[in-house]
Protein backbone atom coordinates (compact mmCIF):
# COMPACT_ATOMS: atom_id res chain seq x y z
CA UNK A 1 0.00 0.00 0.00
CA UNK A 2 1.14 3.48 -0.61
CA UNK A 3 1.26 6.39 1.30
CA UNK A 4 -1.99 7.98 -0.53
CA UNK A 5 -4.11 4.54 0.11
CA UNK A 6 -6.12 4.22 3.30
CA UNK A 7 -6.85 0.94 4.46
CA UNK A 8 -10.67 0.13 4.16
CA UNK A 9 -12.49 1.49 6.93
CA UNK A 10 -10.48 3.91 8.48
CA UNK A 11 -12.14 7.18 7.00
CA UNK A 12 -14.89 5.86 8.68
CA UNK A 13 -13.36 4.90 12.34
CA UNK A 14 -12.12 8.45 12.15
CA UNK A 15 -15.54 9.86 11.30
CA UNK A 16 -17.20 7.26 14.37
CA UNK A 17 -14.39 8.68 16.58
CA UNK A 18 -15.00 12.56 15.71
CA UNK A 19 -18.48 11.79 16.73
CA UNK A 20 -17.68 9.75 19.80
CA UNK A 21 -15.91 12.72 21.10
CA UNK A 22 -18.43 15.26 20.04
CA UNK A 23 -20.90 13.31 21.94
CA UNK A 24 -19.25 13.57 24.94
CA UNK A 25 -17.95 16.83 25.20
CA UNK A 26 -21.91 17.41 24.59
CA UNK A 27 -22.98 15.67 27.26
CA UNK A 28 -19.82 17.03 29.95
CA UNK A 29 -21.38 20.54 29.19
CA UNK A 30 -24.84 19.64 29.70
CA UNK A 31 -24.21 17.97 32.51
CA UNK A 32 -22.37 20.61 34.24
CA UNK A 33 -24.62 23.26 33.20
CA UNK A 34 -27.23 21.41 35.32
CA UNK A 35 -24.70 21.03 38.41
CA UNK A 36 -24.03 24.62 38.25
CA UNK A 37 -27.54 25.59 37.63
CA UNK A 38 -29.05 23.82 40.79
CA UNK A 39 -25.61 24.52 42.13
CA UNK A 40 -27.46 28.67 42.25
CA UNK A 41 -30.97 27.85 42.47
CA UNK A 42 -31.08 24.10 44.90
CA UNK A 43 -34.78 25.06 45.02
CA UNK A 44 -36.23 24.29 41.66
CA UNK A 45 -38.30 21.43 42.80
CA UNK A 46 -40.12 22.30 45.36
CA UNK A 47 -41.93 20.05 47.65
CA UNK A 48 -44.21 21.45 50.59
CA UNK A 49 -46.53 20.43 52.89
CA UNK A 50 -49.55 20.80 54.22
CA UNK A 51 -51.70 20.33 57.42
CA UNK A 52 -54.95 21.55 59.09
CA UNK A 53 -54.61 24.46 55.83
CA UNK A 54 -51.15 25.50 57.15
CA UNK A 55 -48.53 24.89 54.14
CA UNK A 56 -45.15 24.84 54.69
CA UNK A 57 -41.93 24.74 52.53
CA UNK A 58 -38.11 24.41 53.15
CA UNK A 59 -35.41 26.06 51.04
CA UNK A 60 -32.14 25.27 51.04
CA UNK A 61 -29.35 28.21 50.74
CA UNK A 62 -27.23 28.49 47.59
CA UNK A 63 -23.48 28.38 47.89
CA UNK A 64 -23.41 32.31 48.31
CA UNK A 65 -26.14 32.39 51.12
CA UNK A 66 -29.03 33.46 49.11
CA UNK A 67 -32.57 31.57 48.97
CA UNK A 68 -33.01 31.57 45.45
CA UNK A 69 -36.25 29.27 44.45
CA UNK A 70 -38.33 28.35 41.46
CA UNK A 71 -42.50 29.62 41.40
CA UNK A 72 -44.78 31.33 39.43
CA UNK A 73 -46.49 34.47 38.51
CA UNK A 74 -49.68 34.49 37.23
CA UNK A 75 -49.12 30.66 36.35
CA UNK A 76 -45.93 31.51 34.35
CA UNK A 77 -42.18 30.29 35.91
CA UNK A 78 -39.78 32.55 36.83
CA UNK A 79 -37.17 32.76 39.85
CA UNK A 80 -37.46 34.00 42.98
CA UNK A 81 -34.51 35.45 45.37
CA UNK A 82 -36.11 36.10 48.80
CA UNK A 83 -35.16 39.51 49.93
CA UNK A 84 -36.68 41.08 53.08
CA UNK A 85 -35.18 44.11 52.15
CA UNK A 86 -37.39 44.74 49.52
CA UNK A 87 -40.75 46.65 50.47
CA UNK A 88 -42.40 44.75 47.62
CA UNK A 89 -41.66 42.32 44.82
CA UNK A 90 -39.38 43.68 41.99
CA UNK A 91 -39.53 42.32 38.75
CA UNK A 92 -36.92 43.31 35.72
CA UNK A 93 -38.62 45.61 33.37
CA UNK A 94 -38.26 42.74 30.59
CA UNK A 95 -39.43 39.90 32.78
CA UNK A 96 -42.48 42.23 33.24
CA UNK A 97 -43.14 42.47 29.57
CA UNK A 98 -42.79 38.68 29.04
CA UNK A 99 -45.02 38.08 32.07
CA UNK A 100 -47.77 40.77 30.34
CA UNK A 101 -47.81 42.70 33.52
CA UNK A 102 -49.52 45.85 33.37
CA UNK A 103 -46.97 48.80 34.00
CA UNK A 104 -48.99 51.40 36.45
CA UNK A 105 -48.30 54.84 37.73
CA UNK A 106 -44.32 55.31 38.31
CA UNK A 107 -42.74 56.45 41.56
CA UNK A 108 -39.17 56.57 42.86
CA UNK A 109 -37.83 54.09 45.24
CA UNK A 110 -34.34 53.61 46.75
CA UNK A 111 -32.36 50.29 46.39
CA UNK A 112 -29.11 49.16 46.94
CA UNK A 113 -28.09 51.04 43.55
CA UNK A 114 -29.71 54.24 44.81
CA UNK A 115 -33.24 55.90 43.16
CA UNK A 116 -35.02 53.81 40.85
CA UNK A 117 -37.96 55.08 38.77
CA UNK A 118 -40.22 51.96 38.86
CA UNK A 119 -43.52 51.09 37.85
CA UNK A 120 -45.92 49.54 40.04
CA UNK A 121 -47.70 46.83 38.98
CA UNK A 122 -50.47 43.74 40.75
CA UNK A 123 -49.65 40.61 40.73
CA UNK A 124 -52.66 37.88 40.23
CA UNK A 125 -51.05 34.83 41.52
CA UNK A 126 -47.77 34.25 42.91
CA UNK A 127 -46.56 30.91 43.65
CA UNK A 128 -43.90 29.44 45.76
CA UNK A 129 -44.33 25.67 45.70
CA UNK A 130 -47.26 25.27 47.80
CA UNK A 131 -47.17 28.66 49.29
CA UNK A 132 -49.76 31.00 46.99
CA UNK A 133 -50.35 34.66 47.75
CA UNK A 134 -53.12 36.96 45.61
CA UNK A 135 -53.10 40.25 44.64
CA UNK A 136 -49.70 41.08 45.10
CA UNK A 137 -48.18 44.73 44.86
CA UNK A 138 -44.85 44.62 42.78
CA UNK A 139 -42.76 46.70 40.69
CA UNK A 140 -41.53 46.70 37.45
CA UNK A 141 -37.50 47.94 37.62
CA UNK A 142 -35.94 49.17 34.68
CA UNK A 143 -32.78 48.76 36.48
CA UNK A 144 -32.64 44.94 36.64
CA UNK A 145 -31.30 42.99 34.11
CA UNK A 146 -31.59 39.52 35.09
CA UNK A 147 -34.49 37.33 35.15
CA UNK A 148 -34.54 37.02 38.72
CA UNK A 149 -37.49 38.43 40.28
CA UNK A 150 -36.38 39.93 44.63
CA UNK A 151 -39.27 38.27 46.72
CA UNK A 152 -40.32 40.88 48.73
CA UNK A 153 -41.84 41.83 52.05
CA UNK A 154 -45.04 43.14 49.92
CA UNK A 155 -45.77 39.22 50.12
CA UNK A 156 -43.44 37.96 52.55
CA UNK A 157 -45.12 39.81 55.25
CA UNK A 158 -48.48 37.24 54.66
CA UNK A 159 -45.83 34.30 56.01
CA UNK A 160 -43.87 33.13 58.80
CA UNK A 161 -40.03 32.31 58.07
CA UNK A 162 -37.52 30.44 60.71
CA UNK A 163 -33.86 29.44 59.56
CA UNK A 164 -31.69 27.09 61.08
CA UNK A 165 -28.71 26.58 59.16
CA UNK A 166 -28.97 26.64 55.75
CA UNK A 167 -32.33 26.29 55.73
CA UNK A 168 -35.31 28.73 56.12
CA UNK A 169 -38.69 27.14 56.51
CA UNK A 170 -41.65 29.65 55.31
CA UNK A 171 -45.21 29.14 57.02
CA UNK A 172 -48.37 30.01 55.84
CA UNK A 173 -51.41 29.83 58.19
CA UNK A 174 -54.71 29.03 56.95
CA UNK A 175 -56.81 32.34 57.29
CA UNK A 176 -58.88 33.30 59.76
Amino acid sequence: MTDQQEQPGARMGRGMLTLMWIGLLGGLTFFFAGWEKDKYNPNSQLVGSESGGTRSITLKQNEWGHYVASGRINGQPVTFMLDTGATTVAIPQKLAQELNLKAGPRYTVLTANGEVEVRGTRLDKLELGNIVFYDVAAAINPGMYDDEILLGMSALRHVDFSQSGRELTITQYAER
